[in-house]
Protein backbone atom coordinates (compact mmCIF):
# COMPACT_ATOMS: atom_id res chain seq x y z
CA UNK A 1 0.00 0.00 0.00
CA UNK A 2 1.32 3.48 -0.91
CA UNK A 3 2.02 5.67 2.08
CA UNK A 4 2.36 9.42 2.25
CA UNK A 5 5.58 10.89 3.55
CA UNK A 6 5.30 12.68 6.87
CA UNK A 7 4.41 16.32 6.39
CA UNK A 8 3.52 15.88 2.70
CA UNK A 9 0.48 17.80 1.56
CA UNK A 10 -2.61 15.92 0.49
CA UNK A 11 -4.37 16.48 -2.83
CA UNK A 12 -5.55 20.03 -3.43
CA UNK A 13 -9.24 20.66 -3.36
CA UNK A 14 -11.08 23.53 -4.99
CA UNK A 15 -13.72 25.31 -3.00
CA UNK A 16 -16.63 25.72 -5.40
CA UNK A 17 -17.89 28.55 -3.24
CA UNK A 18 -14.80 30.63 -4.07
CA UNK A 19 -15.60 30.74 -7.78
CA UNK A 20 -19.25 31.52 -7.07
CA UNK A 21 -18.33 34.38 -4.73
CA UNK A 22 -15.96 35.87 -7.29
CA UNK A 23 -18.63 35.72 -10.01
CA UNK A 24 -21.12 37.42 -7.70
CA UNK A 25 -18.60 40.14 -6.89
CA UNK A 26 -17.89 40.67 -10.57
CA UNK A 27 -21.60 40.92 -11.36
CA UNK A 28 -22.09 43.47 -8.59
CA UNK A 29 -19.08 45.49 -9.74
CA UNK A 30 -20.26 45.53 -13.35
CA UNK A 31 -23.85 46.38 -12.37
CA UNK A 32 -22.66 49.33 -10.27
CA UNK A 33 -20.40 50.52 -13.05
CA UNK A 34 -23.14 50.33 -15.65
CA UNK A 35 -25.62 52.10 -13.36
CA UNK A 36 -23.07 54.84 -12.66
CA UNK A 37 -22.35 55.46 -16.34
CA UNK A 38 -26.03 55.43 -17.25
CA UNK A 39 -26.75 58.04 -14.58
CA UNK A 40 -23.70 60.16 -15.44
CA UNK A 41 -24.64 60.24 -19.13
CA UNK A 42 -28.35 60.83 -18.59
CA UNK A 43 -28.40 63.42 -15.78
CA UNK A 44 -24.81 64.59 -15.39
CA UNK A 45 -21.82 63.64 -13.25
CA UNK A 46 -22.17 66.39 -10.67
CA UNK A 47 -25.92 65.80 -10.35
CA UNK A 48 -25.51 62.08 -9.62
CA UNK A 49 -24.98 60.84 -6.08
CA UNK A 50 -23.46 57.62 -4.82
CA UNK A 51 -26.79 56.85 -3.14
CA UNK A 52 -28.54 56.99 -6.51
CA UNK A 53 -26.02 54.61 -8.08
CA UNK A 54 -26.35 52.14 -5.21
CA UNK A 55 -30.14 52.39 -5.25
CA UNK A 56 -30.20 51.62 -8.99
CA UNK A 57 -28.54 48.27 -8.24
CA UNK A 58 -30.47 47.73 -5.01
CA UNK A 59 -27.37 47.70 -2.81
CA UNK A 60 -26.17 49.91 0.02
CA UNK A 61 -23.82 52.87 -0.22
CA UNK A 62 -21.36 50.80 1.79
CA UNK A 63 -21.41 48.14 -0.91
CA UNK A 64 -20.62 50.77 -3.58
CA UNK A 65 -17.52 51.83 -1.64
CA UNK A 66 -16.34 48.23 -1.49
CA UNK A 67 -15.87 48.40 -5.26
CA UNK A 68 -15.06 52.05 -5.97
CA UNK A 69 -13.28 54.73 -3.97
CA UNK A 70 -15.83 57.25 -5.20
CA UNK A 71 -17.70 58.60 -8.23
CA UNK A 72 -14.49 59.61 -10.02
CA UNK A 73 -13.12 56.09 -9.96
CA UNK A 74 -16.38 54.72 -11.35
CA UNK A 75 -16.53 57.39 -14.06
CA UNK A 76 -13.00 56.64 -15.28
CA UNK A 77 -12.97 52.88 -14.68
CA UNK A 78 -13.48 51.85 -18.30
CA UNK A 79 -11.01 54.43 -19.58
CA UNK A 80 -8.45 52.97 -17.20
CA UNK A 81 -9.28 49.49 -18.43
CA UNK A 82 -8.68 50.46 -22.06
CA UNK A 83 -5.41 52.19 -21.20
CA UNK A 84 -4.19 49.11 -19.35
CA UNK A 85 -4.92 47.04 -22.45
CA UNK A 86 -3.04 49.56 -24.57
CA UNK A 87 0.05 49.35 -22.34
CA UNK A 88 -0.05 45.56 -22.61
CA UNK A 89 -0.39 45.84 -26.39
CA UNK A 90 2.66 48.13 -26.62
CA UNK A 91 4.69 45.69 -24.56
CA UNK A 92 3.65 42.86 -26.89
CA UNK A 93 4.47 44.63 -30.19
CA UNK A 94 7.19 42.98 -32.36
CA UNK A 95 10.66 44.14 -31.24
CA UNK A 96 11.66 45.29 -34.75
CA UNK A 97 8.98 48.01 -34.84
CA UNK A 98 10.22 51.58 -34.26
CA UNK A 99 8.76 53.18 -31.12
CA UNK A 100 6.18 55.44 -32.80
CA UNK A 101 5.02 52.62 -35.05
CA UNK A 102 4.65 50.32 -32.04
CA UNK A 103 2.46 52.93 -30.32
CA UNK A 104 0.38 53.49 -33.44
CA UNK A 105 -0.19 49.80 -34.12
CA UNK A 106 -0.95 49.05 -30.48
CA UNK A 107 -3.87 51.48 -30.73
CA UNK A 108 -5.21 50.70 -34.19
CA UNK A 109 -4.73 46.92 -34.27
CA UNK A 110 -5.97 46.45 -30.72
CA UNK A 111 -8.99 48.71 -31.16
CA UNK A 112 -11.70 46.13 -31.60
CA UNK A 113 -10.31 43.63 -29.11
CA UNK A 114 -10.29 46.42 -26.52
CA UNK A 115 -13.88 47.26 -27.43
CA UNK A 116 -14.84 43.62 -26.90
CA UNK A 117 -13.46 43.84 -23.37
CA UNK A 118 -15.53 46.98 -22.77
CA UNK A 119 -18.66 45.35 -24.16
CA UNK A 120 -18.26 42.49 -21.69
CA UNK A 121 -19.06 45.10 -19.01
CA UNK A 122 -21.27 47.75 -20.64
CA UNK A 123 -22.60 48.50 -24.13
CA UNK A 124 -19.91 50.22 -26.19
CA UNK A 125 -22.28 53.12 -26.95
CA UNK A 126 -22.52 53.87 -23.23
CA UNK A 127 -18.73 53.87 -22.95
CA UNK A 128 -18.46 56.28 -25.90
CA UNK A 129 -21.11 58.62 -24.48
CA UNK A 130 -19.13 58.76 -21.27
CA UNK A 131 -16.24 60.38 -23.14
CA UNK A 132 -18.44 63.41 -23.79
CA UNK A 133 -19.27 63.59 -20.09
CA UNK A 134 -15.57 63.51 -19.24
CA UNK A 135 -14.75 66.22 -21.77
CA UNK A 136 -17.55 68.48 -20.52
CA UNK A 137 -16.99 67.97 -16.77
CA UNK A 138 -13.95 69.96 -15.50
CA UNK A 139 -13.30 67.78 -12.46
CA UNK A 140 -13.40 64.59 -14.54
CA UNK A 141 -11.31 66.04 -17.35
CA UNK A 142 -8.68 67.15 -14.84
CA UNK A 143 -8.60 63.67 -13.29
CA UNK A 144 -8.44 62.06 -16.74
CA UNK A 145 -5.49 64.24 -17.78
CA UNK A 146 -3.70 63.60 -14.48
CA UNK A 147 -4.06 59.86 -14.93
CA UNK A 148 -2.96 60.14 -18.57
CA UNK A 149 0.30 61.77 -17.48
CA UNK A 150 0.92 58.93 -15.04
CA UNK A 151 0.24 56.36 -17.76
CA UNK A 152 2.55 58.17 -20.19
CA UNK A 153 5.41 57.63 -17.78
CA UNK A 154 4.59 53.92 -17.67
CA UNK A 155 4.50 53.71 -21.48
CA UNK A 156 7.79 55.63 -21.76
CA UNK A 157 9.42 53.04 -19.52
CA UNK A 158 8.00 50.23 -21.65
CA UNK A 159 9.47 51.84 -24.78
CA UNK A 160 12.82 52.35 -23.08
CA UNK A 161 12.89 48.71 -22.05
CA UNK A 162 12.04 47.62 -25.62
CA UNK A 163 14.87 49.74 -27.02
CA UNK A 164 17.42 48.93 -24.32
CA UNK A 165 17.58 52.52 -23.10
CA UNK A 166 17.72 54.20 -19.71
CA UNK A 167 14.61 56.35 -19.58
CA UNK A 168 16.20 58.65 -17.01
CA UNK A 169 19.21 59.54 -19.19
CA UNK A 170 17.74 59.26 -22.70
CA UNK A 171 14.86 61.70 -23.34
CA UNK A 172 13.55 60.01 -26.50
CA UNK A 173 11.04 57.58 -24.90
CA UNK A 174 9.34 60.37 -22.94
CA UNK A 175 9.38 62.72 -25.95
CA UNK A 176 7.82 60.05 -28.21
CA UNK A 177 5.12 59.25 -25.67
CA UNK A 178 4.42 62.95 -25.06
CA UNK A 179 3.87 63.47 -28.80
CA UNK A 180 1.72 60.37 -29.07
CA UNK A 181 -0.30 61.28 -25.98
CA UNK A 182 -0.88 64.78 -27.31
CA UNK A 183 -2.23 63.41 -30.58
CA UNK A 184 -4.55 61.03 -28.74
CA UNK A 185 -5.91 63.84 -26.54
CA UNK A 186 -6.57 66.03 -29.59
CA UNK A 187 -8.30 63.10 -31.26
CA UNK A 188 -10.51 62.45 -28.23
CA UNK A 189 -11.44 66.11 -28.04
CA UNK A 190 -12.28 66.53 -31.72
CA UNK A 191 -14.21 63.27 -31.84
CA UNK A 192 -16.26 64.12 -28.76
CA UNK A 193 -17.27 67.43 -30.37
CA UNK A 194 -18.00 65.97 -33.80
CA UNK A 195 -21.09 64.48 -35.37
CA UNK A 196 -19.77 60.98 -36.14
CA UNK A 197 -20.02 59.52 -32.66
CA UNK A 198 -19.27 55.91 -33.58
CA UNK A 199 -16.50 53.38 -32.98
CA UNK A 200 -15.53 53.47 -36.64
CA UNK A 201 -15.58 57.26 -36.49
CA UNK A 202 -13.04 57.57 -33.69
CA UNK A 203 -10.94 54.78 -35.20
CA UNK A 204 -10.75 56.60 -38.54
CA UNK A 205 -10.02 59.95 -36.87
CA UNK A 206 -7.28 58.43 -34.71
CA UNK A 207 -5.66 56.82 -37.74
CA UNK A 208 -5.81 60.10 -39.68
CA UNK A 209 -4.31 62.16 -36.87
CA UNK A 210 -1.53 59.66 -36.18
CA UNK A 211 -0.66 59.65 -39.89
CA UNK A 212 0.07 63.38 -39.54
CA UNK A 213 2.67 63.04 -36.80
CA UNK A 214 5.65 62.86 -39.18
CA UNK A 215 4.52 65.53 -41.67
CA UNK A 216 3.33 67.86 -38.90
CA UNK A 217 6.62 67.70 -36.97
CA UNK A 218 9.11 67.54 -39.84
CA UNK A 219 7.41 68.95 -42.91
CA UNK A 220 6.71 72.47 -44.10
CA UNK A 221 3.15 73.74 -43.61
CA UNK A 222 3.40 76.62 -46.04
CA UNK A 223 1.59 76.53 -49.34
CA UNK A 224 2.82 78.16 -52.49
Amino acid sequence: METKAPGAAGPRTTDPGTGLRERKKRRTHDALLRAALELFTSQGYEETTVDEIAEAVDVSQRTFFRYFAGKEEAALALVEMTVERFVEAVRARPPHEPPMEALRQAVLEGWYSINQVVESVVPIELHLRMYRVIESTPVLLAAHLRRSVEREEEVARVLAEREGLDVDTDPRPRVAVAVFGGVMRVTERQWSLGEDFSVSGIHALTSRYLDQVGPALLGSWRTA
